[in-house]
C-alpha cells in the first residue's frame, strides 16, 4: 500500500497491484534492453541524442564532480557525464534492471571507459547510499533521464535523490512530457499509438513493451505536476525547460 492508502497504481493504461508494478516494469526492460538505443532511435528519429546531450551540457557539471545517474540504462548519460568530471571525478551508474545494468556496463568498458565510473544496482525509492553528508552520498549531481515514469512511487524517488545530494547539489530529471501544441497532438498520439508498436513488432519483435513505452508517456505528470512534486519533496529553486515543443522538458531542483 503507497503512503495515499492507494493499493493499485497504473502501468501504462492498466491498473495494476502497486506490489506487482516493477516486476512489469522490469519484464519490460529486459525483454527491451538488447535493442533499447536502436528503438529510441527509431520512437524519437533520434533526437533522443540531442536532447542527452543539451541536458548534460546545461548540466553544470564539472570536473572531481560526483554524479549518480539513475535509471542509467545503457549508459549514455554516464558516458557524456564521464568526459566532463575527469579522472578526479566519479560517475555512478544506477539502475533497477541487471540486463540494462549489463548493457551498459559492457558498452562503456567496450569504448575504454573504466576509471571513474562504478555499477549499482538499485531502487530509485530506496537509494543504498547515506545522505548528503555521510561517506557514500554526497553527490554534488543526481540526474534521472527517461527513468521517473517508470517508477512506481515518484515522490519516493524524488525525495530520495534531495538526501543523498550534498548542501547546494542538483537534481536533473530529463523525460517524456505533455506537448504543448494542439495541432501536433493527434500526430504525435498516431506516432505513439500506431507506429511505435509497429515498429517495437518489426525490429524487437515485441509490439507490447513498447505499447506500454507511449503510454507510461501519457500516464506521466506533466510539467507543472512534476514541477510541484519536486518543491514537496524538498527542492528549492525548481524550475523546468521544454525541448521540442514539450515532447520532452528537463526539471531542475536544488538541495539548499
Amino acid at each position: 500500500m503507497s503512503e495515499s492508502g492507494e493499493t493499485t497504481t497504473h502501468f501504462g493504461f492498466r491498473e495494476v497491484p502497486i506490489g506487482e508494478k516493477k516486476k512489469l516494469v522490469g519484464e519490460v526492460f529486459s525483454s527491451v534492453a538488447g535493442k533499447y538505443d536502436l528503438m529510441n532511435d527509431l520512437m524519437s528519429l533520434g533526437a533522443h541524442r540531442v536532447w542527452k546531450r543539451y541536458f548534460v551540457a546545461t548540466s553544470g557539471v564539472k570536473r572531481g564532480d560526483r554524479v549518480l545517474d539513475l535509471a542509467g540504462g545503457t549508459g549514455d548519460i554516464a558516458a557524456l557525464m564521464h568526459e566532463r568530471v575527469g579522472d578526479s571525478g566519479e560517475v555512478v551508474l544506477g539502475d533497477i534492471n541487471a540486463a540494462m545494468l549489463g548493457v551498459g556496463r559492457d558498452r562503456l568498458t567496450d569504448r575504454g571507459l573504466v576509471r571513474g565510473l562504478r555499477y549499482v544496482q538499485l531502487n530509485a525509492e530506496a537509494l543504498p547510499f547515506s545522505d548528503g553528508k555521510g561517506p557514500d552520498g554526497g553527490f554534488d549531481l543526481v540526474t534521472i533521464a527517461f527513468g521517473l515514469r517508470n517508477v512506481t512511487d515518484k515522490p519516493a524517488a524524488l525525495r530520495e535523490m534531495r538526501r543523498v545530494l550534498k548542501p547546494g547539489g542538483r537534481a536533473l530529471v530529463l523525460e517524456f512530457s505533455q506537448v504543448k501544441q494542439e495541432w501536433f497532438r493527434p500526430i504525435y498520439d498516431f506516432h505513439s499509438f500506431k507506429v511505435l508498436p509497429g515498429l517495437g513488432k518489426l525490429f524487437a519483435n515485441d509490439a507490447d513493451s513498447y505499447r506500454y513505452l507511449a503510454e507510461s508517456i501519457r500516464k506521466h505528470p506533466a510539467q507543472e505536476e512534476l514541477q510541484a512534486l519536486m518543491v514537496e519533496a524538498g527542492f528549492e529553486r525548481c524550475s523546468h525547460r521544454n525541448l521540442s515543443g514539450g515532447i520532452v522538458a528537463i526539471h531542475s531542483g536544488y538541495a539548499v
